[in-house]
């Protein structure tokens, strides 16, 4: 641990001069200098499966490090996608490891998880976990420590429940699929079971282990409930075409918990922005590689939320927007 923070100090100084020195000259400063003796840091980024919420988050943080004067020369970035495969995400982490690379990014809760059991003694700067505390890679989170941190992405259950009792007014019953085996999603189905029950609200639960389950578990969901509920779950919103197609047809609103999901044909979520969670999570990694200590940045929850709703899902659904929130409202499709 020593050795490595030894290095990347020389690295993130030499990285400091660099800009300092770039930000004197006025002219001619076009193309790369081979020889002022500058060293590239080295980031791998760690994605568990391939969805429009996690892409965006990488290409938002990506967009935003480059914006803030990162070039290639200066930060080489390593995105690899473990496409839902936990074998896979353990081995992206060990090659990682063996690699020595500066400092790595895990994106979601799975990843997350792997990187810090792997203890390799490489920075971590999480992209967007929910709960750090159940997750079990922070035990403060204020207070970092095992040079682990970064963005999580508080899930407004509440607001959710709320939203769908003022668009569809007559659900009794909500339909929950979710994979037990992803922390985040286990935690965010229990605050939602506490909303329902204290609301005299019904639930049936169905549960998938892989992606190609999902479809069948929406399926087993038509006529036995009102509405279906989604975490931001890496299975689910895999296939969510499907199960909104599979809900259009019967009718049914899927309530999500995040914006794209709802792009993709769910009908609506009260949530965050998972671009601004990634130009989060890169100026987080900015301050730390001009010297922040990991342990001096608490980790942090956007807690920005928009409502978001698919106007084409409602039409096919056959639930009218009231006026009011249709001006207030993002609404998309």
């Amino acid at each position: 641990m020593k050795n490595h923070r030894r290095t990347l100090a020389g690295k993130l100084f030499s990285l400091c001069a660099l800009t300092a020195a770039a930000a004197l000259l006025t002219s001619g400063c076009s193309g790369k200098d081979s020889q002022n003796g500058t060293e590239t840091i080295h980031m791998g980024i760690i994605q568990h499966t391939d969805n429009d919420s996690f892409t965006q988050m990488r290409e938002a943080l990506i967009n935003r490090l480059r914006e803030l004067g990162y070039d290639e020369s200066q930060l080489e970035i390593d995105y690899q996608n473990a496409q839902g495969d936990m074998s896979n995400v353990n081995t992206i982490c060990q090659k990682m490891a063996s690699d020595k690379k500066d400092l790595l990014v895990p994106v979601v809760t799975p990843s997350t998880q792997a990187a810090v059991a792997m203890d390799s003694g490489i920075p971590i700067i999480f992209m967007s976990v929910t709960d750090p505390l159940a997750a079990k890679v922070m035990t403060d989170l204020n207070k970092p420590g095992n040079e682990v941190t970064g963005t999580s992405n508080a899930i407004p259950v509440d607001e959710i429940f709320k939203l769908a009792a003022r668009l569809t007014p007559h659900v009794k019953t909500y339909g929950i699929i979710y994979n037990t085996g992803e922390v985040n999603s286990v935690a965010t189905v229990n605050s939602a079971k506490q909303y329902l029950a204290a609301n005299d609200l019904s639930y049936v639960e169905t549960v998938v282990t892989n992606a190609s389950e999902v479809q069948q578990a929406a399926e087993s969901l038509v006529g036995r409930v009102d509405a279906i509920f989604t975490p931001l779950d890496s299975m689910v919103n895999s296939a969510m075409p499907q199960v909104a197609q599979i809900a259009k047809d019967a009718k049914l609103p899927v309530y999500t918990a995040a914006d794209t999901m709802v792009h993709n044909g769910g009908f609506a979520t009260v949530g965050v922005s998972y671009e601004k969670i990634g130009i989060m999570t890169a100026d987080m990694i900015d301050r730390y590689l001009k010297g922040t200590p990991i342990a001096d940045m608490p980790c942090e929850t956007l807690s920005e939320f928009s409502t978001v709703i698919n106007q084409t899902t409602a039409g096919a659904i056959g639930v009218t927007i009231p006026d009011d929130m249709a001006e207030s409202a993002d609404l998309v499709g």
